[in-house]
């Protein structure tokens, strides 16, 4: 786990596989080695897929339904892998979807056939889930677009990405399959550039740097993440301070890679939290409802027609005001 200081981005190389991966339409065969021997299998169908847009929740409802099978049998979710399995993976077909469309304006910065990439204000969660069952991004995407991608399952069609509810900025969608899977890859190569504004607490002493440390759940609470060695996956963000604003610091960030709450929990890791964070940060923080955290700039190779795109947004009203009222102490 380390933060460097550093006048040049690090630069990581991609990991070899370590298994022999065949594919077909929506067919998936690996032969288990031994050094991915004991793993759970939800675990490594979920890391195997490496899209962020998969959770480890929806791979286990795959599971569930039939679709893994070990030796032509099929397993539970918990089962534990051995060298030499032969495992078969099926991944469902995309059913209709059944989430009701809402006429919800959308800022959008750029839309075509095949993606669509807009600017999601602060406070809008990004897909239904339990507690949110309307008024999100796909509620609003389903009424404007009149098809999304299918790949992700019936809640979450045409979600590529995420951003967390109380973060505002850019995020893209694509509206059929072969758009989701170019930017699915992308994003797992990291190939898709995602800058951030966010204000921190306190004065960030290094000027330009690099947090490289490890991301997995908290054992204190399972909805929490935490840097740590236990079942984590590798974590990299890059910071530079754009100015410093007394016992506040704004900086801009670049994620090389894609966690969940990245960004949120390794701030709060090299101590100094995201301003107006209700989870990671603290108490005593500036009137914002939720972080101060925007997504600010968002660049990815058109899945179509291959030119690179790169889209920015200007920090929101809220956070403005906020810094506006910083400057002026």
């Amino acid at each position: 786990m380390t933060v460097k200081d550093t006048e040049t981005e690090a630069g990581l190389g991609r990991e070899a596989e370590s298994v022999e991966e065949q594919e077909s339409d929506n067919q998936l065969e690996w032969t288990i080695e031994s050094s991915e021997a004991k793993q759970r299998l939800d675990k490594f169908i979920t890391d195997k897929l490496a899209d962020p847009a998969i959770s480890r929740t929806q791979v286990q409802d795959w599971i569930s339904a039939g679709a893994a099978t070990i030796g032509g049998r099929t397993v539970k979710a918990n089962q534990k892998l051995a060298a030499g399995d032969q495992l078969v993976v099926i991944i469902p077909e995309p059913q209709a979807a059944e989430i009701v469309p809402e006429n919800i304006p959308l800022d959008i910065v750029y839309e075509d056939s095949d993606v669509i990439v807009i600017n999601k204000p602060r406070g809008m969660v990004v897909h239904p889930a339990p507690g949110h069952s309307g008024g999100t991004v796909v509620n609003a995407l389903m009424y404007h677009c009149k098809d999304l991608s299918g790949i992700n399952g019936v809640m979450r069609p045409g979600i590529v990405h995420r951003i967390d509810k109380d973060t505002s900025g850019l995020l893209m969608a694509a509206k059929n399959d072969l758009a989701h899977l170019s930017l699915a890859e992308q994003l797992k190569e990291h190939t898709v550039t995602r800058k951030y504004i966010a204000l921190v607490h306190d004065n960030l002493q290094h000027d330009i740097g690099t947090i490289d440390a490890p991301i997995g759940r908290d054992d204190k609470d399972r909805k929490m993440f935490t840097v740590t060695i236990k079942g984590s996956k590798h974590a990299v963000t890059h910071f530079q301070v754009i100015e410093r604003l007394g016992d506040y610091t704004l900086v801009d960030l670049q994620l090389e890679t894609g966690r969940t709450h990245q960004i949120r929990v390794h701030l709060k890791y090299i101590g100094h939290p995201l301003a107006g964070d209700p989870i990671y940060g603290r108490n005593k923080t500036v009137a914002l409802k939720g972080q101060a955290l925007h997504a600010a700039l968002l660049g990815f190779t058109h899945p179509r027609s291959g030119e690179r795109l790169e889209f920015e947004a200007p920090i929101p009203g809220d956070m403005q005001h906020v810094l506006t009222n910083l400057r002026n102490r």
